[in-house]
Formats: structure tokens, C-alpha cells, sequence
């Protein structure tokens, strides 16, 4: 079995039958759930809080990677925790006290992660890399699934494995948006450990995901 984490986005199921959209993959052979939320504030577009992501909790045990594409982060942190969230992850940009932010995910019992725009430099992580578990890359601009990879975050991903690898920690280095059987083979060269895939996992129909989820491991 691949040492590559693949989170299959349900931001690329049938939201007419979600719970079954999760149990299809998860025997299909996802390693985790991910979920991106979207306030249509922080990022051009709704999708669900809270109280969705708790009525999908029972229908799988793998771990909830729960993207918040939201602002403000703080006080919705209890929410998601009590919904079933394992990994919270947020936008340095989406508050002003990340380290204190990042602190209370951690603090109800979540694994804090942070995520990283296109824009965003590689250098921001550097006074919390201590305190995180997942850094998230975003090859697209957040909001909407089905854009194309942005090359140029490849160099990003590098920088982000030379700093993780000099720490010695067991951080996850996660990549988004665009990803496919041509992009995530070079993500991963560049030093990725974690593959979040929406419309290259959910294409074809549910008799297609378990092929599709391999086609993306190494």
C-alpha cells in the first residue's frame, strides 16, 4: 500500500446522496474524508457547516480533513469539533491571532493544520511549524472545484519539504486543486504525503472510484 494519503473532496459528489457518496468511497479505498467549507465571504462560494458535516459523520470512520475556507475561523472551532472533525485546517488570511487560533483546533482535541494560497509564501509557517500537524498547499485559487493545477506551487511544495524535513516531525505536506493522474505524480516528486482529489476520484460514476483512487497513488 502507497504511504500517500489520498482525501477524496466531496465537493465532488452527489449532494442528492452525500452519506452514500461517502460510503462508496471509503470502501473504494479513500484514506480520509475531505471537506472543504466555504463561507462565500472568504472564498466565492457556499457549500456546508457544522450541522452537514455531523449527519455525515456516521457513515464512515475515517478521519474528517476539514478544509475552512472561512472568516472569521474562532468561533466556529467548538462547532466543528463537536460535528466530528479530526483535522481543522485554516487560512493564515482568514484571522488575526493564528498561532492563538491553532492552539484552541489543537486544544479540542483536532489536529490543527494551515493552509496556503497560491499567494501565499512558504514563509508564513515558519514561527508555527512547531505547532502544526498538516500544511495544505492550494495549487488552485480556493472557491471552486475543477480548475486546472498551477505549476509554480510545485516550487512551493519544495521549500515546504526541506523546512517539514528539517524539523524531523511527522507533518503532512497536503496538496489541492487540480490534481490528476498527470499533476499528482509531480506533486508527490516535489515532496507531498497527503493528495486531496474532487473530479479526478468522482469521474465515471461510483464503479469508477476505487480504480480512479489508485490511478493516484504512486
Amino acid at each position: 500500500m502507497s504511504d500517500i494519503v489520498i482525501s477524496p473532496s466531496i465537493l465532488s459528489a452527489d449532494f442528492a446522496e452525500l452519506g452514500e457518496e461517502i460510503r462508496r468511497i471509503d470502501k473504494a479505498g479513500a484514506d480520509w474524508i475531505h471537506v472543504d467549507v466555504m463561507d462565500g465571504h472568504f472564498v466565492p462560494n457556499l457549500t456546508f457547516g457544522p450541522p452537514i458535516i455531523k449527519k455525515l459523520r456516521p457513515h464512515t470512520d475515517k478521519p474528517f480533513d476539514v478544509h475552512l475556507m472561512i472568516a472569521p475561523v474562532d468561533p466556529y472551532i467548538d462547532a466543528f469539533a463537536d460535528a466530528g472533525a479530526n483535522i481543522l485546517t485554516v487560512h493564515p488570511e482568514a484571522g488575526p491571532h493564528l498561532h492563538r487560533t491553532i492552539q484552541s483546533i489543537r486544544a479540542k482535541g483536532m489536529k490543527p493544520g494551515i493552509a496556503l494560497n497560491p499567494g501565499t509564501p512558504a514563509e508564513i509557517i515558519d514561527p508555527l511549524i512547531d505547532d502544526i500537524d498538516l500544511i495544505l498547499v492550494m495549487s488552485v485559487n480556493p472557491g471552486f472545484g475543477g480548475q486546472s493545477f498551477i505549476d509554480s506551487q510545485l516550487r512551493k511544495i519544495e521549500k515546504l519539504r526541506k523546512r517539514i524535513d528539517e524539523t524531523g516531525r511527522d507533518i503532512i505536506l497536503e496538496v489541492d486543486g487540480g490534481l490528476n493522474t498527470e499533476t499528482a505524480p509531480k506533486a508527490i516528486s516535489a515532496g507531498v504525503t497527503a493528495i486531496v482529489a474532487g473530479s479526478a476520484v468522482f469521474k465515471g460514476g461510483p464503479d469508477h472510484y476505487a480504480d480512479n483512487i489508485a490511478a493516484l497513488r504512486p
